[in-house]
């Protein structure tokens, strides 16, 4: 089953309840942590995440682009969220370890992401103990970028090591999806598809959600 996670990046901020629940047909809530210093932008943090908690009951997928991610993830968990992703590329490998630990002893699912410049091969210490692995097609930071089909190769690549390694582990992507690469990423083996300004720029909210998720 494809599953859709909206980006609230893309979404009214002074409006942030209504354009939540304008996306309760989708899966997840797809929440992009920046701090500034991982990445070159700065968007929201802890007390969002808290507040936003109450207004749905889908779950909240946390994307982290944050440094040293360990030092914050139990404090999202506690603040609401379900899946809380970090970066390979911040921190070193022992703490990375350590920080999907940290999710997983607060009963939360934990995920890895890679940037688009990041070898699969990076994912490999790992791919056994988290349950989503996320593939920018993006540059991380910003949203309303292009999608990066030369990224595809990759989550194929991944797909094939999940298949042999975590079979139920989630494959996401997130950049640039809408209606006309939505049918790619899905191809290469991703099932979570993250969206923002293709799902808040729709006119049809709802059908637009479900034309991401039957992948046209």
């Amino acid at each position: 089953m494809i599953k859709i996670a909206p980006s609230i990046l893309s979404a009214d901020f002074a409006n942030l309840q209504r354009d939540i629940e304008r996306i309760s047909s989708a899966d997840y809530v797809h929440v992009d942590v920046m701090d500034g210093l991982f990445v070159p932008n700065i968007s929201i943090g802890i007390p969002v995440v808290q507040a936003i908690r109450p207004v749905t009951d889908l779950p909240l997928d946390v994307h982290l682009m944050i440094a040293q991610p360990a030092r914050y993830v139990e404090r999202f968990c506690d603040a609401g969220a379900d899946i809380v992703t970090c970066h390979v590329e911040a921190d070193l490998e022992e703490n990375i370890h350590k920080a999907l630990q940290l999710i997983h002893a607060k009963g939360r699912r934990a995920g890895i992401v890679v940037k688009p410049a990041t070898s699969e091969t990076a994912l490999l210490p790992f791919l056994q103990e988290v349950d989503m692995v996320l593939v920018m097609t993006v540059e991380p930071g910003f949203g309303g970028q292009k999608f990066m089909a030369d990224m595809m190769p990759k989550v194929r690549a991944i797909r094939a090591l999940l298949d042999e390694q975590n079979p139920s582990c989630d494959l996401e992507v997130d950049g640039g999806i809408d209606p006309e690469t939505a049918p790619t990423a899905i191809g290469a083996g991703a099932n979570v598809l993250v969206a923002g300004s293709a799902v808040y720029g729709a006119a049809d909210i709802p059908g637009r959600i479900a034309a991401l998720r039957c992948g046209k």
